[in-house]
């Protein structure tokens, strides 16, 4: 039985919400939390490091209390503290802690003095107005809790892009192993790369007498078979991830992929193109009255109404058709293209790793240049640095750089943007840095005017380099907060700074839409991995796809630079 990352993460993520209701020692919480943090961003199989007895400790902040449950998980998919504790806890409290804005003080308190147990509870108590007459929450945080409602239940059967990555790949792997496959490829929104995935369309290229579709329904994961026919079935995974698939012979194979890999949209759009050139275009192929005459590939569909193909993160109506009517298709970035990385962190904060483990790791990915971006002070959750440390780190840097080859480190800071846009840390320190990350990490409820004068204002500093995860938002958790983002960019293209993608899977900030405004406005957007440990490095390629969801080419990201090119583009904003 193989176990996920995402599966042994989400156990102890729950863990900690039940220790939490029961008012359990916050360190232990803390340990459960960040274990799971850890366990869901590693870039190796930690079940199958378990199952083959490696040693767990080496994943930060695990010991061997957890790494004994780690097996318990990895062998039986559960644990006995995880039992125990769900047996002692009335079963629907857990999910009221997804709620944003109720922590487990406040959840006993709806408990107890409402008897709230489950979301649909929580929800007739805040259209009645009974949650405002609790001591410590008012009409205010009724107003947020129900907001926060209406949008949880928009995301709740929804993946974020790695962690359905986490099934897809694997999956798709396996049943390319199957005899008669031809070809495997994983559409829908997961090819688009949105932020997050609903369902796993999946296509299969296969001759006639393959056993793909019983091969399929056997896969070890699949919790329940909801249909299954000679070329098409639908099961839910023990993660209770949906998956779809599809058979098709080669002739169909790219007609296929392009009708499932969507967006609706924009596939009733080419159909209509299509249709005004007397054509029938479906996922079977394109035909002219009974003949096909085009389908075996998705570059064939484009051309069969006068277009080039355009590539699957685009297509959301959005104005690709135009623009490949036009020519004007970007090209777009690739991961290759990075030549280095410009936000990441050491254990000097809440890293992981050392800096030359951080350099080395970045090397080992091709990247030529990596930007040690730990915290400022203000940050205390996460030990961020004060100047005398920053100075040390400075002068560290300097000394590695000196023995390191085929990478560069560079000076950097996350620093804090505080509420009246004044940055966390001295100008005179500041000046000394090779670049400086600025970024909002407290008070997210501001009003438009007032967020967005704070991060104008914070640009406006002559050290200011890039902002960072300009929207603040955390998919499925924290909304953005509320900003003129167009007034941003201007300001960026103004001050001659920069913006980021940050490529965190919980981040994905800035937004596709946004980082494609930015492109329009001529602000270069830098992809950086916001890596707090080696293995994060391998989210650049989410961060990528975001990117390319907006548009993004070689020339737009700052990052394809060589470290030569780079330098006066900092320089400009320093």
């Amino acid at each position: 039985m193989a176990i996920h990352n995402a599966d042994i993460a989400a156990v102890f993520e729950e863990i900690a919400d039940l220790l939490e209701l029961e008012n359990a020692n916050p360190f232990r919480v803390r340990a459960y939390r960040n274990a799971a943090r850890v366990i869901r961003d590693w870039s190796r199989d930690v079940g199958e490091m378990a199952m083959r007895g490696e040693d767990l400790t080496v994943l930060p902040g695990v010991g061997e209390d957890l790494a004994a449950k780690i097996r318990e998980i990895a062998a039986t998919g559960s644990s006995a503290l995880h039992k125990m504790l769900r047996q002692q806890t009335p079963p629907a409290l857990a999910e009221l802690l997804k709620i944003p804005g109720l922590g487990p003080k406040r959840v006993q308190a709806l408990y107890h003095e409402l008897d709230v147990q489950t979301v649909e509870q929580l929800a007739r108590a805040a259209r009645d107005g009974r949650i405002r007459r609790l001591p410590g929450f008012g009409e205010r945080t009724e107003s947020r809790i129900r907001q926060s409602i209406e949008a949880l239940a928009g995301s709740m059967r929804r993946f974020k892009l790695a962690v359905a990555a986490q099934y897809a790949e694997p999956l798709a792997r396996y049943l390319r192993m199957v005899p008669g496959v031809k070809a495997v490829e994983v559409a829908g929104s997961f090819r688009r790369c949105r932020e997050t995935v609903g369902d796993l369309d999946i296509l299969v290229a296969a001759a006639e007498d393959s056993p793909v579709m019983e091969r399929f329904v056997a896969y070890e994961e699949v919790a329940e078979v909801l249909s299954q026919g000679p070329t098409r079935a639908t099961v839910i995974l023990r993660s209770r991830l949906q998956v779809d698939i599809r058979v098709v012979a080669e002739a169909s194979f790219g007609a296929a992929l392009h009708y499932f890999t969507g967006s609706k949209a924009h596939s009733i759009a080419i159909r209509k193109l299509g249709a005004e050139r007397g054509l029938k275009i479906n996922e079977y192929g394109v035909f002219r009255s009974r003949r096909r005459v085009a389908g075996e590939t998705e570059t064939s569909v484009y051309a069969s109404v006068g277009l080039p193909c355009i590539p699957p993160e685009l297509r959301e109506n959005r104005g690709e058709i135009e623009a490949a009517r036009a020519g004007r298709l970007p090209h777009l970035v690739e991961l290759t293209d990075l030549r280095g990385d410009l936000h990441a962190h050491s254990k000097a904060t809440d890293g992981h790793d050392s800096l030359r483990e951080m350099a080395e790791a970045a090397r080992r990915r091709g990247l030529e240049y990596l930007a040690i971006t730990d915290h400022s002070r203000r940050l205390t959750v996460a030990h961020g640095l004060h100047p005398q440390q920053l100075l040390a780190q400075m002068d560290e840097i300097d000394r590695l750089n000196a023995g390191l080859e085929g990478i560069t480190l560079l000076k950097g800071i996350e620093v804090d943007i505080l509420e009246d846009g004044s940055l966390d840390l001295p100008d005179e320190l500041l000046g000394r840095l090779d670049l400086v990350v600025g970024a909002v990490h407290s008070r997210f409820d501001l009003s438009r005017d007032k967020q967005t004068t704070r991060i104008l204002k914070a640009m406006d500093h002559p050290h200011f380099s890039i902002l960072a995860h300009p929207s603040g938002r955390l998919i499925q958790e924290r909304e953005p907060y509320d900003v003129d983002m167009l007034r941003i960019i201007r300001h960026a293209r103004q001050r001659g700074c920069y913006l980021e993608i940050d490529a965190h899977p919980e981040r994905l900030d800035l937004q596709d839409v946004h980082a494609q405004m930015a492109k329009e406005e001529g602000v270069l957007v830098a992809v950086d991995s916001d890596a707090h440990g080696i293995q994060h490095f391998d989210n650049l390629r989410f961060g990528v796809g975001q990117a390319r969801r907006g548009w993004l080419e070689k020339d737009d990201v700052l990052n394809t630079r060589s470290l030569a090119e780079l330098r006066p583009l900092l320089a400009r904003t320093l």
